[in-house]
C-alpha cells in the first residue's frame, strides 16, 4: 500500500489528522516527507494514525520544515500537538530555599577513571573514623576542572546522585556563578546553604557574619551530604565553604585549577577519547545507526572536537531525524561550521554543533533561544520566558522543552531552566546578529516591566492595606496566597533584582521606590537575604532624585533597619535614622518622624543605651498616635515592653502589654492590622511580657503566657527565641512543682543543639541535672529548685 493511503481517514488525534492533511495538500507520500524531514516513515505513519500520542516538539519542528510550512501553519500544527497532551500539572509546593541537584543525563558515558576517583573520595567521606581517619578530620574535597563544555557539572551530578544512599542528609548543588560580573561570594553562599539545611530566616537574621560562619561549620560537621559548588571562579569563593570536619563531601567544578586550595583532589577533564565519543553518540542516537556508519560517526565526533556538550547537542538533533544518515549529519556540521565563527573554546570547534541545532529550530524556538540570553539571572522559569517573548505560557513551555530536547538548555532546580555558559554566549551572539537594537530593547523592557510589576504584587501580599492582588486571568504566575508570593520572590530574586538595578540605572525613580516600598513588609520574612541594604540605598537615592523629602525619609528609615538587621552596621544605621528624622521633620511627615524615633530606640536598645531608647520609643508612640498609624504604634509599644522590663518598671511594662493586646482585639483595628501582622505582633508582645513575669517570679503568669506561644516561634524560624521560650517555661513549671513537664522541656531544648547557642544549652543541661528526674519518669519531685 502506498504511503498516502495509510491509515483511516477519520481516526487518529487532531494532531495526526492535521499532519496527514498537510502532507496530502503538498502531494507528498509518507516516504517523501520522511526524506524531506529526516523523521522515519514509520514514525510519521504512527503519528498520523494516533499511535504516537506525544511526539516531541523537535520532531514536529523537523516535520514542519519538511512540509515547508509558514509560521501560521507551523503554529497551528503545534496547537494541535498541545491538544493531544494532558493539561498542565499542578505546581508542587516549592522549597524556595533548597538547592537540589538538577536532572542528570540518562545516557552518561565515559569518564570512568575520574568517576572511580570520585567514588573513592565519596566512600572516604561517608565512612566513619578508620585507619585513614583516626579522629575528627576534614572530609575530602574534589576539584573537577577543565574547559567549558567538557562535562564537569554532569560528572559531579552523576557522582552525587549515585552516592546519595551513603549520604542520608541529601545532595545539593549551588551555582557559584564564577563567570558572572558579580560572582556569588562565600558570605552570600553561607546563608543560602544554611537555609537549605533547615536554619530558619529568623535565626539567620540574628547572626552576624562570623556567627553565621561558625554555624556553617557546626552544621557541616554533623552532615552526611554531598555539596556540589558548581562553576567556581576563584579560590576566595570556595575556601571559606570547605568543611573542617565531618562527612560532607564537597565537589567543586571550575574552568580553573584553583591551585590556591590546599589538600584537595584535582581531576582534570579534557575532551573525550574517540571510543568515549562514539559511545556517547551511540547512547543518544542509537547503537544501530552509529555502528552502521563508523566512518561518519568518527567525522561527527571530530567536528565536535570530542567535547561532550557539542556532541550531545549534535546527537540530540540527529536523534529526532531518524531517517537521515550520520553521513548527512556530518555534512551538515561541516556546512554550519562555515556559517558562523562567533564562538570558540580554545581550538575546539563547538560552534558547528550549536549552529546546526540552532538553524533547524522552528522560528519561534530560535527566537526564544536568542532572547533567553537576555535573562540576567542564573536560571528562570516558564513565566520569565513567556514575559520575555510575549508568548502564552503553554507555548513558552513547549518552546523551552524543544530547546531542552535539542540540548540547547539544561534543567535547574524546581522545574527551572538554565543555559550552559557557552550556549548563553552563542545565544547572545545570534541575538545581536539577528534581532537588532530595537527588538533587544523592547524585550529587555518587557521583561523588566513584568519582573518589577510582579515583584510589587508579590511583596504587597505582606503590606497592610493590600494583600491579594486583583484577579487577572492573564497573570503569568499564581499569587493566590502569601506562600506563593514568597516562593516567587525568592526563586526569581536574581532576576527581579537585576531588573531593579536596571530601573535605577535608567532613572526610573518612581518604579524603584514602588518596588522597595512593596518589599518592606516582606523583608522581615527574609532578613538573611544579602541585598536589602542595596535596595534601600537605591530607593533613598531615588527619593532624593525625585525631590520628595517624605519619600526619601521613608527609605532612609528602611535603610536604618537593613544596616542593622542584615549587616550589623550600627553607626550607619543610626546615621540613616537620624537623616530620616531630619527629612521627615522638615516636610512635616509625622508618621516618618515616628518611625525614625522607633528605629533609633530599637538601635539604642541593641547597644544597651536604655535611657535614650526609652525616650525615643515614647516619642515614637506619641507621633504614631497623632498620625493614627496603628501598625507603627504597635511596633513601638512592643519595644516599650522590653525597655520597661529592662529598667525594672514591671507594672508599666505589663500596662504597655495590655495596651498592645487591647489594640489587637479592638474590632476597629481588624481591617487596619493584617492577620499576619496581628499574629506576629501578639507573639512578640507575649514573648516580651514573659520576661516581666519571670523577673517578678510570677510563675503561674509566666507559664500561661509562655504556653500560649509554645512552638509558634519555631514555625517562624526564630529558633533562638523558641529555645528561650522552652527554657523559661521549664523554669516556671519547675517552680510550680511540675517537674516531669519541666524536664521534658529541658530535654527538648537539648535536642535543638544544632540551632541554639551554647549558653542556652548549658543552662538547660544544668537545670535538668538539678531536677534529677529519670527520663521515663512522670513523678513530680518533692522539692523545687531555687
Amino acid at each position: 500500500m502506498s504511503g498516502e493511503h495509510g491509515g483511516a481517514r477519520g481516526g487518529g488525534t487532531p494532531f495526526g489528522r492535521m499532519l496527514r492533511e498537510l502532507r496530502l495538500s503538498r502531494r507528498l507520500t509518507i516516504e517523501e516527507l520522511a526524506e524531506a524531514s529526516g523523521v522515519s516513515g514509520r514514525a510519521i505513519g504512527d503519528m498520523e494514525r494516533g499511535r504516537s500520542l506525544r511526539p516531541h516538539p523537535g520532531t514536529v519542528t523537523a516535520l514542519a520544515q519538511g512540509l515547508r510550512l509558514d509560521e501560521a501553519a507551523r503554529a497551528d500544527l503545534l496547537t494541535a500537538l498541545r491538544a493531544t497532551r494532558p493539561g498542565p500539572k499542578a505546581p508542587a509546593p516549592a522549597k524556595a530555599a533548597q538547592y537540589p541537584l538538577p536532572r542528570g543525563v540518562p545516557d552518561f558515558v565515559g569518564r570512568q577513571s575520574e568517576l572511580s576517583a570520585l567514588r573513592a573520595l565519596a566512600r572516604r567521606a561517608a565512612d566513619d573514623a578508620g585507619p585513614e581517619r583516626p579522629g575528627p578530620a576534614a572530609p575530602p574535597v574534589a576539584v573537577v576542572f577543565g574547559p567549558p563544555g567538557s562535562g564537569k557539572t554532569t560528572l559531579a551530578v552523576r557522582l552525587a546522585k549515585e552516592s546519595a544512599p551513603s549520604f542520608p542528609d541529601g545532595t545539593f548543588l549551588l551555582d557559584m556563578r564564577g563567570l558572572d560580573a558579580q560572582p556569588l561570594l562565600a558570605e552570600q553562599a553561607v546563608p543560602r546553604l544554611l537555609a537549605a539545611w533547615g536554619v530558619g530566616d529568623g535565626e539567620l537574621a540574628g547572626l552576624g557574619a562570623e556567627e553565621r560562619m561558625a554555624r556553617y561549620y557546626a552544621i557541616t560537621a554533623g552532615l552526611r551530604a554531598v555539596l556540589v559548588l558548581d562553576n567556581a571562579g576563584s579560590e576566595a569563593q570556595i575556601r571559606p565553604l570547605l568543611p573542617r570536619e565531618g562527612h560532607l563531601l564537597v565537589v567543586v567544578t571550575s574552568r580553573r585549577t584553583l591551585a590556591g586550595l590546599e589538600g584537595v583532589r584535582r581531576l582534570e577533564l579534557g575532551a573525550l577519547d574517540p571510543r568515549e565519543s562514539a559511545a556517547l553518540l551511540r547512547a543518544v542516537v542509537g547503537a544501530d545507526r552509529v555502528d552502521a556508519e563508523p566512518a561518519a560517526a568518527h567525522v561527527v565526533t571530530e567536528l565536535c572536537g570530542h567535547l561532550p556538550l557539542a556532541l550531545r547537542v549534535a546527537a540530540n538533533w540527529a536523534a529526532t531525524r531518524t531517517n537521515w544518515s550520520l553521513g548527512r549529519l556530518a555534512d551538515r556540521l561541516a556546512d554550519e561550521d562555515r556559517r558562523l565563527d562567533a564562538l570558540s573554546a580554545g581550538d575546539l570547534r563547538v560552534n558547528s554543533a550549536f549552529a546546526l541545532s540552532y538553524s533547524r529550530l522552528a522560528p519561534e524556538a530560535a527566537r526564544m533561544f536568542r532572547l533567553l540570553s537576555l535573562v540576567p539571572g542564573g536560571d528562570f522559569g516558564v513565566p520569565v520566558a513567556a514575559a520575555l517573548t510575549a508568548a502564552p505560557p503553554t507555548a513558552a513551555e513547549d518552546l523551552l522543552e524543544e530547546l531542552l530536547e535539542a540540548g540547547l538548555l539544561m534543567t535547574s532546580r524546581d522545574d527551572r531552566y538554565r543555559f550552559h555558559d557557552l550556549l548563553r554566549l552563542y545565544a547572545g551572539a545570534r541575538h545581536r546578529a539577528e534581532d537588532g537594537a530595537r527588538e533587544s530593547a523592547a524585550a529587555r523592557a518587557r521583561l523588566r516591566a513584568w519582573l518589577l510589576d510582579t515583584a510589587v504584587l508579590a511583596g504587597r501580599w505582606y503590606e497592610p492595606g493590600y494583600g491579594a492582588p486583583p484577579p487577572d486571568p492573564g497573570r503569568l504566575v499564581a499569587l493566590d496566597d502569601r506562600d506563593q508570593a514568597l516562593r516567587w520572590i525568592k526563586a526569581e530574586s536574581d532576576n527581579w533584582l537585576a531588573a531593579f538595578r536596571e530601573a535605577a540605572g535608567a532613572g526610573e525613580h518612581a518604579v524603584v521606590t514602588e518596588v522597595a516600598e512593596a518589599m518592606h513588609w516582606f523583608s522581615d520574612h527574609w532578613v538573611s537575604w544579602d541585598r536589602w541594604t542595596e535596595i534601600y540605598e537605591r530607593a533613598a537615592e531615588a527619593g532624593a532624585s525625585l525631590g520628595d523629602a517624605a519619600l526619601e525619609a521613608t527609605h532612609r528609615n528602611y535603610l536604618a533597619w537593613a544596616y542593622w538587621a542584615c549587616e550589623r552596621r550600627h553607626a550607619e544605621a543610626v546615621a540613616a535614622a537620624r537623616r530620616a528624622l531630619g527629612l521627615a521633620g522638615g516636610c512635616g511627615d509625622i508618621s516618618q518622624q515616628g518611625h525614625a524615633h522607633a528605629y533609633l530606640g530599637w538601635l539604642q536598645n541593641a547597644v544597651g543605651d536604655l535611657s535614650s531608647a526609652a525616650d525615643n520609643c515614647h516619642r515614637a508612640q506619641e507621633l504614631f498616635a497623632r498620625a493614627d498609624n496603628i501598625n507603627g504604634y504597635l511596633q513601638a509599644a512592643n519595644l516599650s515592653i522590653t525597655l520597661l522590663q529592662k529598667t525594672g518598671r514591671a507594672p508599666e511594662a505589663i500596662a504597655a502589654y495590655r495596651k498592645v493586646m487591647d489594640a489587637l482585639a479592638d474590632p476597629r483595628n481588624r481591617d487596619r492590622v493584617p492577620s499576619n501582622v496581628r499574629h506576629v505582633t501578639g507573639l512578640i508582645a507575649r514573648y516580651h511580657v514573659s520576661f516581666v513575669h519571670l523577673d517578678q517570679e510570677h510563675w503561674q503568669d509566666a507559664a500561661e503566657v509562655l504556653r500560649s506561644i509554645h512552638g509558634q516561634l519555631d514555625i517562624l524560624g526564630h529558633h533562638r527565641q523558641a529555645g528561650r521560650v522552652r527554657l523559661h517555661l521549664a523554669k516556671a513549671l519547675a517552680h510550680l512543682g511540675e517537674g516531669a513537664e519541666a524536664a521534658a522541656e529541658y530535654r527538648t531544648v537539648l535536642t535543638m543543639a544544632d540551632r541554639l547557642p551554647d549558653d542556652l544549652l548549658d543552662q538547660a543541661r544544668t537545670a535538668l541535672d538539678s531536677l534529677a528526674i529519670p527520663e521515663d519518669s512522670s513523678r513530680t519531685p518533692s522539692g523545687t529548685p531555687g
